[in-house]
């Protein structure tokens, strides 16, 4: 157990390294920090003994080595927030790229006229919802530089900017959504000792920056051609689950990332998965 243990903390190190970085680059103190690690920390024993209320907190205390004023305190602060559904406009960004009436010739999404019958950007946002007028859908669009409007009123999708990176709130959104889902997959995959999420990688050193600069494009190409062939089938089996009534209790997030660095690694020396 102390071996493990010791592993455990050699692989914390390699995690919380970035989470530190970001933290001291937003001057968000340390004391702030380890306030949110706390209540994580009492959160999830209390998740895992399936229990709730005043009545747990004794065994709260026992399982995190926190005192039970400390439990009590840090339950007060409520549970952590639920996962949020996709928004409006991310529904028309992935409708828009992965959508075949919607895209041209060489598969590029179109550029649609801004109001009239289908195919147009109005058309595109009463498809994702009704309680969200197009205006404002496009307006949200164009503040965060997801489109290009001409002055004749053709609405161009910017495929560079899909990530909304002028909107803080959503940055650290796709922040926090994104990488705890990711970690929650490697975790329970190590905790169940077992593959039940997909979780691979793969590493190559000694290579120049041009080459590194090639490999993420190509990564985005693969990654544009898997997000337009899995939409179209996560949609199906969508409506497929409502036609037949299905339970609909799960949730799926695919992801893909790369990372290029010149600092050192202990990686093996030739490519491999991991």
């Amino acid at each position: 157990m102390a071996e493990r243990d010791e592993l455990l903390l050699a692989a914390l190190d390699s995690l919380l390294a970035p989470l530190a970085q970001l933290c001291v680059a937003h001057g968000l103190r340390a004391d702030v920090l380890e306030e949110r690690l706390r209540l994580a920390v009492v959160q999830a024993a209390r998740q895992a003994a399936g229990t709730s209320g005043a009545r747990d907190v004794s065994r709260i205390a026992v399982a995190t080595g926190l005192s039970r004023r400390e439990v009590a305190r840090l339950s007060e602060l409520g549970a952590a927030r639920a996962a949020t559904k996709p928004s409006p406009v991310e529904e028309i960004q992935a409708r828009w790229l992965t959508r075949k009436r919607l895209q041209d010739a060489d598969g590029q999404p179109r550029a649609l006229p801004r109001a009239g019958k289908a195919p147009s950007f109005e058309a595109l946002a009463q498809s994702v919802t009704r309680h969200v007028h197009p205006r404002s859908l496009l307006e949200e669009m164009l503040r965060l530089g997801l489109v290009r409007l001409d002055a004749d009123d053709t609405v161009y999708l910017l495929q560079d900017n899909v990530a909304p990176t002028q909107d803080d709130a959503r940055l650290y959104g796709f922040l926090g959504a994104n990488v705890a889902d990711h970690l929650a997959a490697a975790a329970e995959n190590v905790v169940h000792r077992d593959r039940r999420h997909v979780e691979q990688a793969i590493f190559a050193d000694e290579l120049s920056a041009k080459s590194a600069q090639a490999i993420n494009t190509r990564v985005r190409e693969l990654w544009s051609q898997l997000r337009a062939d899995l939409i179209p089938d996560i949609e199906a089996l969508i409506e497929a689950d409502k036609a037949g009534q299905q339970p609909t209790h799960e949730r799926v997030r695919i992801g893909l990332y790369t990372y290029n660095t010149t600092e050192p690694t202990t990686e093996p020396e030739t490519p491999d998965e991991a």
